[in-house]
C-alpha cells in the first residue's frame, strides 16, 4: 500500500456522478448503500491490521534475544552463488509507522462515520459481531481531538495496567536512600516490577495516543517519572513525567505533557459504576469543569495534570478557603443540569446503599460472627485489630440494617413522599473532601485567576467518582463531615474526630457564601438549571429553598428615579438580609438531617473497601453465613488503609444523630456503644 493511499479517511468514498433517479427515496437508498459500504471496508481493513499486528508480535516472540559474540561460522557465512541475498522493503521501524498511521485513519474513519467501535461483517453471515476482541481502540480520536459533533471524545482500549507489584517501590531509589534493609535480590526484583510498570504506562499512552507522547520510545520506562500521590482511599494515583528534552519541534511535533494516571482500585468494582462515571466526566467536559479526561483503559485512566496543590486538613478550615469552596459548589450544583431520568432514581445515597448490601452483608456476616465467637483473636498483623474492638457497626448487622430503614422512612416521611425530594435534588460531587481540592498556581502574575472576582476559581474539584443527584443537605454534611479527619494522620488516618466538626459560625460561614454567590457561565451551553432555585425563601413544607437571581436586562435598572424601593435602601437591605439569614438556617438543618444518610453510605464503603483474608480464603455454607475456621492461616500484605476502622469511627458517629434526632434512646443501645458514641450537637 502506497503512502498515497493512506492519506484519506477509509470511510470516505468519492461520489458517483449525479443519477437521474434523483429522488429523495433514491438519494437516501443511495446514501444507506454508501455507509454500509463504507463499513464493510472499514471492517475488512481493521481486520487486516489486527492480523498484521498479530503476526509482528508473534515475529517478535521467536527472536533469540542474545546475539552472537563471536563471528559467524563458516557455514552461516556461506551464500549460494547467484542468488541475491533477501531483502526488505521497509525496516521494522518504518513497519511499526505504517501500522500505526493506519490505525489512526481507521479511528479517523470511524468518528467520521460516528461508530462507537469498529464494524463486523461475517463473510457468511451479515450480522455484526457483538463483542470485540484483543487489544483495541474504541471510538478513538487523539487526545488533540477533544470534540466531535459538539461531544467529547476520549480514546479508550481494553488494556489493563497492573500495579500490585510496584505499589510499595520508591521508584529507582537505593536500599541505603530508602533507610531499607533489604536483600539485593529482593531490591532487584521490585526494581524490574517498577521498570515494567513505567514501560506499561508508556505503552499505554502509545496506545490511546496522549498529546506528543508517541515521541517517547516504547522501551524508555527508565526516563520517564512516576510519582504515587498520596491521600488517595479507592484509588492508586501518579503523576507521570515525560523524558526531559523533548520540546515541540519545528515541523509541529508536540512535546508530551506530565499527566496523571488513575489505577483503579480492587474493590472499586464493588463500589464505582465506571460506565456512569465516564458519562459524568463527560458531562462536565462540556461545562469545562475538572480535568479534562484523555484516555480510558480497562482498570483505570488519564486525566489532565494541573499545576497545583492539594488542600490539606487544616487549609480546608481556613476562612477564606471555606467560602472559597462554597462558590465552587455552588458553581458546580447550578452548572450541571440533572437527566429526568436521575432525578426520577432518587438521592443518589440510597442507590450507592441498595447496590453495595450484598457486598457488605457478606464481609459484616464474617466479621460480627468472628466477634460473637468470644473466640481469642489473634492478631498476626496491624488491620487484624478490629477483632479486638468489637461490632465494626457497633451492633449486630441486622440491628444496624433497621436503624437505616427506619431513618430513611423518617426522611421521607419529613419532606412529605419521594416526589418532593426529588425536587431538591441538584448534581452534587458527594466526596468533597480536602483531598479531592486542588488550588491552581498562577503561571504568572497576569493570570486572570488572581483578580478578586476569579479567586475561588483557582480551586479545583477532582474526583468525580461518587457524583450524582443528591439534596443540597447531603452535599454539605459530606463537607462538613470531612472536617473531622485527616487522611495523612501518621498513627489514626481513619479516625473520626468530632470535635473538629465546623462551629455554627464556621457552618454559616460557608452556606452564606454559598447562597450569595451568583455563578456565571461563560461558555456555550452552560446555561445553569435553575429549577430549585426558584422560592425566595422557605417552602411550605418546611425545606430550604434559595433566593433568586434577579434580571439585570429590565428597563427599570436604567430608570434612577425607579430604583429606589418603596421605603428606602434599608429597609429592602433588611428584607434582603432576613431572607438570606432564613435560607442559610433551613440549609444548616438540611445539612443536620442527611448527615445520618452520609455516614450510613460511608460505612457501608469502608466495609466494601476492606480486605479480609481469611475471609477470601473461606467457602460459604449451604445457609448463608460463612463458617470461620480454614484460612486464617494465609498470609497477605496489609491494606494501607484501615477500612474496618473508618467504617468503626464513622458508625459511632452515625449512632450519635441517631440519639440526637430522637430515632432511638440511649437505653436501647448496649453500654459499650453508648461509651464510645461520638455526639456533635449542632
Amino acid at each position: 500500500m502506497s503512502q498515497l493511499s493512506l492519506d484519506a479517511p477509509l470511510g470516505i468514498v468519492p461520489s458517483p456522478p449525479a443519477l437521474a433517479e434523483d429522488s429523495p427515496h433514491h438519494r437516501h437508498h443511495h446514501s444507506h448503500r454508501l455507509e454500509r459500504a463504507s463499513e464493510r471496508l472499514l471492517a475488512r481493513v481493521a481486520e487486516w491490521l489486527q492480523h498484521e499486528k498479530a503476526k509482528k508480535e508473534t515475529r517478535k516472540a521467536r527472536k533469540v534475544p542474545a546475539r552472537r559474540k563471536s563471528p559467524p561460522s563458516e557455514d552461516s557465512a556461506g551464500a549460494v552463488p547467484g542468488v541475491r541475498p533477501r531483502a526488505y522493503s521497509i525496516d521494522s521501524q518504518d513497519s511499526d509507522v505504517s501500522l500505526d498511521q493506519l490505525q489512526r485513519i481507521i479511528d479517523d474513519s470511524m468518528a467520521a462515520l460516528g461508530l462507537s467501535q469498529v464494524p463486523y461483517y461475517s463473510t457468511k453471515h451479515g450480522r455484526r459481531r457483538s463483542k470485540s476482541h484483543g487489544l483495541s481502540l474504541t471510538r478513538t480520536a487523539s487526545s488533540d481531538t477533544d470534540y466531535f459533533d459538539g461531544d467529547v471524545v476520549v480514546p479508550s482500549c481494553d488494556g489493563f495496567l497492573d500495579n500490585s507489584k510496584a505499589m510499595s517501590y520508591s521508584g529507582g531509589k537505593s536500599a541505603a536512600d530508602d533507610g531499607a534493609s533489604i536483600s539485593g535480590k529482593k531490591e532487584e526484583k521490585e526494581k524490574k516490577a517498577w521498570l515494567d510498570f513505567r514501560n506499561e504506562i508508556i505503552r499505554l499512552a502509545h496506545t490511546l495516543r496522549l498529546k506528543g507522547w508517541r515521541r517517547v520510545p516504547l522501551d524508555a520506562g527508565e526516563t520517564i517519572s512516576v510519582q504515587r500521590l498520596s491521600g488517595a482511599l479507592t484509588n492508586a494515583v501518579y503523576v507521570v513525567t515525560p523524558p526531559h528534552g523533548l520540546e515541540t519541534t519545528s515541523d509541529g511535533k508536540k512535546a508530551p505533557k506530565k499527566v496523571l494516571l488513575r489505577v483503579y482500585g480492587p474493590q472499586a468494582e464493588h463500589l464505582i459504576d465506571r460506565e456512569n462515571e465516564l458519562s459524568v466526566l463527560r458531562r462536565l467536559a462540556r461545562k469545562k469543569i475538572g480535568p479534562r479526561l484523555l484516555g480510558t483503559f480497562t482498570n483505570g485512566r488519564f486525566e489532565q495534570f494541573f499545576n497545583a496543590t492539594t488542600l490539606t486538613s487544616l487549609t480546608m478550615r481556613d476562612p477564606d478557603t471555606s467560602k472559597l469552596i462554597a462558590k465552587r459548589m455552588r458553581e458546580m450544583h447550578d452548572g450541571i443540569e440533572l437527566l429526568e431520568e436521575e432525578k426520577d432514581a432518587g438521592p443518589n445515597v440510597w442507590r450507592n446503599w441498595d447496590r453495595w448490601l450484598d457486598k457488605v452483608e457478606k464481609t459484616i456476616a464474617y466479621c460480627d460472627q468472628r466477634i460473637s465467637c468470644g473466640r481469642p483473636a489473634t492478631i498476626r498483623r496491624p488491620l487484624d485489630i478490629w477483632k479486638t474492638r468489637g461490632f465494626v457497626c457497633g451492633v449486630e448487622w441486622p440491628r444496624f440494617k433497621a436503624m437505616v430503614e427506619k431513618y430513611r422512612k423518617f426522611v421521607e416521611d419529613y419532606y412529605g413522599g419521594s416526589a418532593k425530594i426529588r425536587d431538591k435534588l441538584v448534581f452534587a460531587h458527594n466526596d468533597t473532601q480536602y483531598g479531592n481540592i486542588l488550588r491552581v498556581r498562577p503561571d504568572d502574575q497576569k493570570s486572570p485567576l488572581l483578580q478578586p472576582a476569579n479567586e475561588h476559581k483557582q480551586l479545583v474539584v477532582i474526583d468525580f467518582e461518587y457524583a450524582a443527584a443528591n439534596a443540597r443537605g447531603l452535599e454539605f454534611a459530606n463537607h462538613f463531615t470531612e472536617w473531622m479527619y485527616n487522611y495523612h494522620d501518621p498513627i489514626a488516618p481513619y479516625a473520626c474526630h468530632p470535635n473538629r466538626y465546623p462551629t455554627p459560625e464556621e457552618q454559616y460561614r460557608f452556606i452564606k457564601s454559598y447562597v450569595e454567590h451568583r455563578p456565571h457561565f461563560p461558555h456555550g451551553g452552560s446555561t445553569p438549571n435553575l429549577t430549585p432555585l426558584a422560592t425566595p425563601l422557605a417552602t411550605p413544607s418546611g425545606t430550604p429553598g434559595l433566593l433568586c437571581t434577579s434580571s439585570s436586562s429590565s428597563i427599570v435598572d436604567f430608570m434612577l428615579d425607579a430604583r429606589e424601593p418603596r421605603g428606602g435602601w434599608n429597609e429592602e437591605d433588611t428584607r434582603r438580609d432576613e431572607a438570606i439569614d432564613a435560607n442559610v438556617k433551613e440549609l444548616m438543618e438540611e445539612a443536620r438531617l442527611w448527615r445520618v444518610a452520609n455516614s450510613a453510605m460511608w460505612i457501608a464503603w469502608g466495609i466494601v473497601q476492606a480486605k479480609v483474608p481469611s475471609l477470601e480464603a473461606m467457602p460459604e455454607s449451604e445457609n448463608g453465613p460463612v463458617q470461620y475456621g480454614a484460612g486464617e492461616e494465609e498470609e497477605e500484605e496489609d491494606e494501607e488503609f484501615d477500612n474496618l476502622g473508618y467504617a468503626q469511627e464513622r458508625a459511632m458517629f452515625f449512632w450519635g444523630d441517631c440519639v440526637l434526632m430522637g430515632l432511638i434512646g440511649l437505653d436501647e443501645l448496649p453500654k459499650e456503644l453508648v461509651e464510645n458514641l461520638k455526639l456533635v450537637k449542632y
